[in-house]
C-alpha cells in the first residue's frame, strides 16, 4: 500500500512539476515578447518625437519662407500681370502642398511606426500554439 502511494505521489509531482514548468516557460516566453514589444515601441516613439518636432520646425519655417516669397512675388509681378499673379501663386501653393502629402504618405508606406519583429514573433508564437 505504502509503494502505490509514493508511486502516486511521484506521478503527483511529475505532473504538477511538468505543469509548473510549462507556466513558467509560457511566462518567460510573455516577458521576452513584452520586452521586445517595448524596446520597439521606445524605437517609435523615438522616431515619431522626431519627425513632431522636425514637422513643427518646417511649418513654421516655410510659413515665413512661404510669405516672404509671395509678398515679393506679388509686388514685382502685378505692374505685368495684374490679378492672374495671385492665381499663379495659389497653383504653386496647391501642387507643393500635394507633393507635401504624398512625401509623407510614402514615409509611413515605409513602415518606420510597425513593429515587425514583434509581429513576426507573435506569429510564429500563434503558429507554435496552434
Amino acid at each position: 500500500m505504502e509503494r502505490q502511494t509514493t508511486r502516486s505521489q511521484n506521478a503527483d509531482s511529475g505532473l504538477m512539476g511538468g505543469v509548473a514548468g510549462l507556466i513558467r516557460n509560457a511566462f518567460g516566453l510573455l516577458m521576452s515578447r513584452v520586452e521586445l514589444a517595448a524596446l520597439e515601441l521606445a524605437e517609435i516613439r523615438a522616431n515619431a518625437a522626431r519627425l513632431a518636432i522636425l514637422f513643427a520646425l518646417g511649418v513654421i519655417v516655410a510659413w515665413f519662407a512661404v510669405a516672404y516669397w509671395s509678398a515679393l512675388i506679388v509686388y514685382l509681378s502685378w505692374p505685368s500681370l495684374g490679378w492672374k499673379i495671385l492665381l499663379i501663386m495659389a497653383l504653386v501653393a496647391t501642387v507643393v502642398a500635394i507633393a507635401l502629402f504624398l512625401y509623407i504618405q510614402s514615409l509611413i508606406k515605409q513602415g518606420k511606426f510597425s513593429m515587425p519583429a514583434t509581429m513576426e514573433e507573435l506569429r510564429n508564437d500563434h503558429d507554435a500554439l496552434s
